[in-house]
């Protein structure tokens, strides 16, 4: 095989690697606890793909994961460490449901465009500071983006307990969005909805970008060398700032899309953890588009399926969270592994 196709395959083994390893050790601990582990995930498969029903589900949890996975990786690419999605995340789904409850007279394609270019605004101005604090000062985005989520969860918290509070309502959640604001569902009665499309559609051209334009290339460049690229003309600061506020709208536009398409209306503890989910989904992807979606559709699947057996079964959910936390761990990992490969070649 030419060098071409071997390195291509050395890139699939490479990504296949960690969900490999997290099965095995999924095994043992399903083992462990009385189970059958090929019976559990023929079980997990069937409920993740085993119809239309299932699909669907499956590609409604992989919908926030797309876009969450294409914030940090779009990042990554840079040379950016970016955490500050999950902040990103919950303040777009909490402007988005205000927008939807707040004016229900709007035409509805005015209404969601409205609601998610607003989301996506508020999570790129959100990641502001800290890409001026990286491209000015050198300041570890690291610790400011994770801060940052704090923040912004505690935020919405207050809001959603405070002067957002739905009246008459026993949990803390805004009031339901308008129906004009509702994503239109793609395969009624199940719950997948437009934003699939919406998010499948941002991450392809992402792929495009990262091909084919002179940002796309640039962006790379500072990634891998900063130092050569200043060198020959490209200064890092402002790709740096770019970069962070593209990523912070990409996480703001997905909250919104989780908002207006499935929760209809915003909750506290609106997010799961899409936006640390998304790190894993970037890692995995090694940054392109196709792993991305790929990576993204693994994950939904592993959250479909690990709510649907439960029904069926008594296997505990903790054994998906076993799994999903064994793939991060690998998929981090095996990236180290990579770059210190790539190091030490001459």
């Amino acid at each position: 095989m030419t060098p071409i196709v071997l390195g291509r395959f050395a890139n699939v083994i490479d990504a296949a690697a960690p969900f490999v390893l997290a099965l095995a050790i999924g095994a043992a601990v399903l083992l462990t606890a009385g189970f059958e582990p090929l019976g559990v995930y023929r079980l997990m498969i069937e409920e993740a793909f085993g119809g239309q029903r299932q699909i669907a589900a499956t590609l409604t949890a992989a919908t926030p994961l797309l876009l969450t996975g294409l914030a940090a990786a779009i990042a990554f690419r840079a040379g950016i460490f970016n955490v500050g999605a999950e902040g990103c995340f919950y303040l777009g789904g909490i402007v988005a449901a205000v927008i939807g409850f707040a004016a229900p007279t709007w035409p509805s394609v005015v209404l969601i465009l409205v609601a998610l270019a607003t989301a996506s605004l508020v999570g790129g101005l959100w990641l502001v500071g800290p890409g001026v604090l990286r491209a000015r000062l050198g300041v570890d985005e690291v610790v400011t983006t994770l801060m940052l989520n704090f923040i912004a969860v505690a935020l919405t918290s207050w809001l959603v307990n405070g002067p957002l509070l739905a009246r008459g309502s026993a949990n803390s959640a805004t009031p339901m969005i308008s129906a004009n604001g509702e994503l239109p569902r793609l395969l009624p009665p199940t719950t997948l909805h437009l934003g699939f499309i919406i998010s499948l559609a941002i991450v392809m051209l992402y792929g495009i970008w990262s091909r084919f334009a002179v940002g796309g290339l640039r962006s790379r460049l500072v990634g891998l060398n900063p130092r050569f690229s200043r060198a020959v003309g490209i200064e890092p600061a402002p790709i740096f700032l770019a970069t962070m506020i593209a990523s912070g709208a990409i996480g703001g536009l997905a909250g919104g899309i989780h908002a207006l398409g499935l929760v209809h209306r915003f909750v506290s503890g609106f997010s799961p953890g899409y936006g640390f989910t998304g790190i894993a989904i970037a890692l995995l992807a090694r940054n392109s588009a196709i792993g991305v979606i790929i990576a993204a559709i693994l994950f939904g699947a592993l959250s479909s399926a690990g709510a649907n057996i439960q029904l069926f079964s008594d296997v505990p959910i903790e054994i998906v969270e076993i799994l999903q936390g064994a793939v991060m761990i690998f998929a981090v990992a095996n990236l180290g592994f990579i770059w210190n490969r790539r190091r030490s070649a001459p």
